[in-house]
C-alpha cells in the first residue's frame, strides 16, 4: 500500500492532537506510551518512528495544548475593547462548558502540577507559552506600565486557573457552580478596582522577558 508523501507528518501530527487531549483528561502522568499511541489508533511499536522518547511527545502535546488557548483567546478578544476582551475571557475560561471538558480545554488547570515535576525541556515549555498568555491578558489591562499589566495579568490567571481547578474537584454541582461564579466575581471586583487594592509584589519576575 502506498502512503501520501507527507503521511509521516500527519501521523505524527496526529499522535501529538490526541495525546494533547489525552494528557489534558487524564494528566501528565497517567498515560503509558501504549496508551498514548492508542489515542492516535496506533500500536506502541511505531512510537519510536516518530518521537525519541515519551517526554519528547508530552512536551510536543503540551505546546499544542496551549497554543490553542493562546490562538481561543486572540480570536475571542479580536476587535473588542479591552474591558469587553478581558470579560470575554473570563466568562469562557470560568465557564461550566470549559469546567465539563478538560480534555478540550486550557492545559494550566490539567498539567500544571505534573508538570512542575517533569525534565526542564517540559517546564520551559510550559513558561514560555505562559509568559504569552500573562501578555494576551497584560494587553487587556490598559492605562499601567507594563510590568504593573503583566503583574495583574498573573494574578488574572492564577484567580481563573484556581478557580477551574476547585469547581472540578468539587463533588456538588452548586457547589461547583459557585467555585466558577467566585473567580468571576473576584475577578470583575478587580478590573472594577483598577488593581488599586491588588496585593503589590515584592519580587521580581513579572516583567517582560529579555529574549
Amino acid at each position: 500500500m502506498r502512503y501520501p508523501k507527507d503521511h509521516g507528518q500527519q501521523t505524527r501530527r496526529r499522535i501529538v492532537e490526541n495525546a494533547s487531549y489525552g494528557l489534558r483528561q487524564t494528566g501528565a502522568d497517567g498515560l503509558s506510551v501504549v496508551d498514548l499511541m492508542e489515542l492516535a489508533d496506533l500500536t506502541h511499536g511505531s512510537f519510536y518512528s516518530y518521537f525519541k522518547s515519551r517526554d519528547a511527545l508530552v512536551v510536543e502535546a503540551l505546546a499544542l495544548a496551549m497554543d490553542q488557548t493562546i490562538a481561543h483567546w486572540l480570536d475571542l478578544t479580536q476587535g473588542l475593547s479591552a474591558e469587553k476582551g478581558f470579560d470575554a475571557v473570563v466568562e469562557s475560561y470560568l465557564s461550566p462548558r470549559h469546567r465539563n471538558n478538560p480534555a478540550r480545554g486550557c492545559a494550566l488547570p490539567a498539567l500544571a502540577a505534573d508538570i512542575g515535576r517533569s525534565g526542564p525541556e517540559a517546564r520551559r515549555t510550559f513558561a514560555g507559552r505562559l509568559e504569552k498568555m500573562i501578555d494576551i491578558i497584560a494587553r487587556l489591562i490598559p492605562k499601567r506600565s507594563s510590568s504593573d499589566a503583566r503583574e495583574a495579568a498573573a494574578i488574572a490567571i492564577a484567580t481563573m486557573v484556581g478557580s477551574i481547578v476547585l469547581a472540578r474537584a468539587a463533588g456538588d454541582k452548586r457547589l461547583s457552580d459557585a467555585l466558577l461564579e467566585a473567580g468571576r466575581q473576584a475577578l470583575r471586583t478587580q478590573a472594577a478596582s483598577g488593581g488599586a487594592e491588588r496585593p503589590q509584589c515584592t519580587e521580581p519576575g513579572f516583567e517582560r522577558r529579555k529574549s
